[in-house]
Order: structure tokens, then C-alpha cells, then sequence
């Protein structure tokens, strides 16, 4: 009998095997197709010939544990103590899933906002939880009240997104405080940040829970080294949380993965000595205004996007067939792959909406765009 009875192929997997397929410019799975920094990969060249190849401690290899210290201080202003609150993962995803695993008991509710990462849910099924999805309000702000309302005393874990994939919204200081209001009421509720996009943001500064001093005692943070460098094959990110949780959190994740990967923690470790992670939203904010450029004379309504490098379109002024059914003719009729964004809610609720991710080279953009607007 399947544990995961309601789990299918990620619609990721589906759009880009389909991509494929049909030779389609793939703008549906999150990776950049641009060199990754020459500085990382001399780096890497270097020290592959070097004795670096074999287990790292269990938590992380502690030159990068110290940077990554460093890097949450000048960021955030936050001080932590890399050997007990700090967790380098084999990416965000493990980070998220073995946070859940360690933390969240059999029927507990775990409260998920919708559109969310698809993610989320398996883990907390896995513990013989129940997950409980809130919907966003359709301009994909939080709707405070709801999610008070879905609150109870088996509430364990409020899981939050900032900046949001799919919808590249990022939290306010209202949203914060609406946040530190519940929290209030539910004392045993601890909260998941979900970071990966922390320096994807654009017009407004993104505000990270490492800054909200009511979060420090029971938060987890998750970061992505993967999403802010460019490598997402790399697998690497980290965790953050206080010490009495990244206790347990530490229980799963050694014998689930043990020591993430020793070379890319070394080069890592390196770059961030001469790297500015800051830079990345000018660089993508430059890729969202040349993309939303290029389809101006479209006939897709853009979405606002706030932060990570997703962008948002409507497709009725062009159809109304539901998006999964338009996302699957886009790649046969018209050559390009894009995300339905009903996949990304418990209940598939369908407003004819699309994400694009714009992480890519110019001319991938200018290619797509160009067929997009013969539509």
C-alpha cells in the first residue's frame, strides 16, 4: 500500500520531459542556462586535484559553517552559533523535508498557503500529519484571518514562502506582524521559512524571519546556495534554527543523507570570500524587465513580480482552456514550456494563470518571447 497515494510525476518533470519531446524552449523547471562563474568553476578545477573528497562532519564542513555565520551576520544582523543552530543540506528541499520529518508527529496539522511548492505536503504524510492548505487572496498576499481561523491546538507548523514560488510576491512588516499575532495565540506553533529566492528581490528589500527577533526562538530558516549561485544541480543549501530544534532536526538528517557532498562545501566555502550574493537582484531584476519587455506587445497580462525569477502571466485573452491543457498545447502548438499554476493548489483551482521562469540568456528570452507574442 503506497504512503503517498495522492503523489504523481512533479508537474516540473511532467513540462520538462515534454519540453524535450517536442524541442521546446524550456521556461517551465526553475534552473538557469547561463555560465556559472568562472571564479566558482576555477575553484572547483582547482580543487578537485586536491584531498577533498571525502566525508565532511556530519553538520557541515566547518570553514563554510563559519562563512555561512558570517554571511546570516552581515545580511541580517544575526548572530548565531554555527555549530548548534546551523545544518548544511543536500539542498533546500532536504533541508524542508527533514525539518518536517524531525518535528512534525503523527496527527499534528501542518498549515500550508496556497499556491505552495509541491514539497510540502509529502513530508508531512509521511509523518501521519495532516496538512492543512490555506489559499492566498488572488493578488496572492496572506489572508491573516483564514489562516488564524484554520488554527488549532494540533497546529504544530505554519510553513511560509518568502519570496513566494510561484508567484514572486515577498512578505510586508504588516505581514509580520499579523504573523507574530498568531503566534501569540499558539504558542507550540513553529514556523518553517522557506528563503531559497532571500536575495531575488527587486523594487522592496526582502525582510527574512532571521530579522523578527519573536521568530528567532522557533523558526527554522532555510536558504538555497543552489538558487542564489546559479548551480540548483549542485544540491546545496542550508538551515538554520535554534539549538533544542536543530537537535532533532539532526537526528533525521544523519542517517538520512549524513554529510552533504564534501567538493562543492570546500568551493563553496571559497566563493563566498569573493562573491557578493547582494548583486542578485539587480542581475535578475535586469532579466524580469527585459523578459516583461519583450512581451509588452503580447497578449499574456503580466503579473506583478516582487522577487525570485518567476514570472507570472495571464493566457485568457487567448484561451479558455484550463492551464494544464493550455500549458501542454504551448509546447506542441507554439514551442514553449511554462508552469500551470493550478498544480500548485490542493484543490487545482484554475484562473487561467502561467508561470515563466525568466533565468535565462537573452537569447532564450528573446526566442521565447518571440513565439509567445505570434500567439
Amino acid at each position: 500500500m503506497s504512503k503517498l497515494s495522492n503523489v504523481t510525476t512533479s508537474i516540473f518533470t511532467v513540462m520538462s520531459k515534454m519540453a524535450a519531446e517536442y524541442n521546446a524552449i524550456n521556461l517551465s523547471q526553475g534552473f538557469p542556462n547561463f555560465p556559472v562563474d568562472e571564479r566558482l568553476t576555477d575553484i572547483v578545477a582547482r580543487l578537485s586535484k586536491e584531498d577533498v573528497h571525502q566525508y565532511t562532519p556530519m553538520a557541515g564542513y566547518p570553514l563554510l559553517m563559519n562563512k555561512i555565520a558570517a554571511l546570516t551576520q552581515s545580511s541580517y544582523k544575526r548572530t548565531i552559533k554555527p555549530d548548534l543552530e546551523l545544518l548544511v543540506t543536500a539542498g533546500a528541499t532536504q533541508g524542508i523535508f527533514t525539518s518536517i520529518l524531525a518535528l512534525v508527529k503523527e496527527n499534528d496539522e501542518v498549515i500550508i498557503l496556497d499556491p505552495s511548492y509541491d514539497s510540502y505536503e509529502s513530508p508531512v504524510l509521511l509523518c501521519k500529519a495532516k496538512p492543512v492548505r490555506v489559499p492566498l487572496n488572488d493578488d496572492y498576499t496572506p489572508n491573516w484571518e483564514t489562516i488564524e481561523k484554520a488554527c488549532s491546538a494540533k497546529s504544530r507548523m505554519i510553513i511560509i514562502n518568502n519570496p513566494h514560488n510561484p508567484t514572486g510576491k515577498i512578505l510586508n512588516e504588516a505581514d509580520f506582524l499579523q504573523l507574530e499575532k498568531i503566534l501569540s495565540k499558539y504558542p507550540d506553533i513553529i514556523v518553517l521559512s522557506d528563503e531559497v529566492y532571500e536575495y531575488i528581490t527587486f523594487e522592496e528589500k526582502h525582510i527574512s524571519a532571521h530579522t523578527k527577533s519573536f521568530l528567532l526562538d522557533r523558526c527554522i530558516m532555510v536558504s538555497s546556495f543552489g538558487k542564489s549561485f546559479h548551480i540548483t544541480g549542485w544540491k546545496i543549501g542550508y538551515t538554520i534554527a535554534p539549538e533544542y530544534l536543530m537537535k532533532e532536526i539532526k537526528k533525521v538528517h544523519q542517517f538520512l543523507v549524513f554529510s552533504v557532498n564534501s567538493i562543492s562545501q570546500f568551493a563553496i566555502s571559497e566563493y563566498l570570500d569573493v562573491v557578493d550574493a547582494n548583486l542578485l537582484g539587480k542581475f535578475y531584476q535586469e532579466k524580469r524587465d527585459y523578459f516583461q519587455k519583450l512581451l509588452k506587445n503580447s497578449k499574456f497580462e503580466l503579473k506583478p513580480c516582487e522577487g525570485t525569477y518567476f514570472q507570472v502571466a495571464s493566457y485568457a485573452n487567448i484561451s479558455d482552456e484550463d492551464d494544464v491543457t493550455f500549458c501542454k498545447n504551448l509546447i506542441i502548438n507554439h514551442g514553449v514550456a511554462a508552469i500551470p499554476i493550478s498544480t500548485f493548489y490542493s484543490d487545482h483551482k484554475d484562473q487561467k494563470l502561467i508561470r515563466f521562469c525568466f533565468a535565462k540568456d537573452d537569447f532564450t528570452l528573446e526566442s521565447a518571447a518571440k513565439k509567445l507574442c505570434d500567439i
